[in-house]
């Protein structure tokens, strides 16, 4: 059985949710990822902004990146994974909430995250057609 922490790309790159979507858009261009953790100063994870939440939520609105920060795109409790969880735990999850980055968890703690590359890279083609299909239906 393949569990989380086998298929995740590990130590995930967080930004502050006091840090301005400037920033993130600069640290994910030069980290070449389309998403970033939002951590508070407690550490813990507490959203995720994506390229697309700064273009659609930010740019489109009119809104300025040099002010706008991390924390105010933060939209309910992030879904996450514990790094224990198997592989089928791991496609539900995305599935269920149809979304392609997922946080990987370990005592409380970001330990990780998994993105379609990353299920391409470690799991049967089969697996990850059903889930490209599944995330895509409409």
């Amino acid at each position: 059985m393949t569990i989380a922490r086998e298929i995740m790309h590990a130590g995930a790159t967080c930004i502050e949710e006091n840090e301005t979507l400037e920033v993130a858009a600069r640290r994910m261009s030069e980290l070449d990822v389309g998403a970033l953790p939002v951590c508070g100063p407690d550490d813990r994870l507490h959203g995720i902004v994506t390229d697309r939440d700064i273009v659609v939520k930010c740019l489109a609105k009119g809104k300025d990146p040099k002010s706008t920060t991390a924390g105010m795109l933060e939209q309910g409790k992030p879904i996450s994974i514990d790094a224990g969880a198997d592989t089928d735990d791991v496609l539900r999850a995305m599935e269920e909430h149809r979304i392609r980055r997922l946080p990987v968890i370990e005592n409380h703690r970001l330990v990780g995250m998994i993105s379609e590359a990353d299920l391409a890279r470690r799991l049967p083609e089969e697996q990850v057609g059903h889930f490209v299909e599944a995330i895509c239906a409409a």
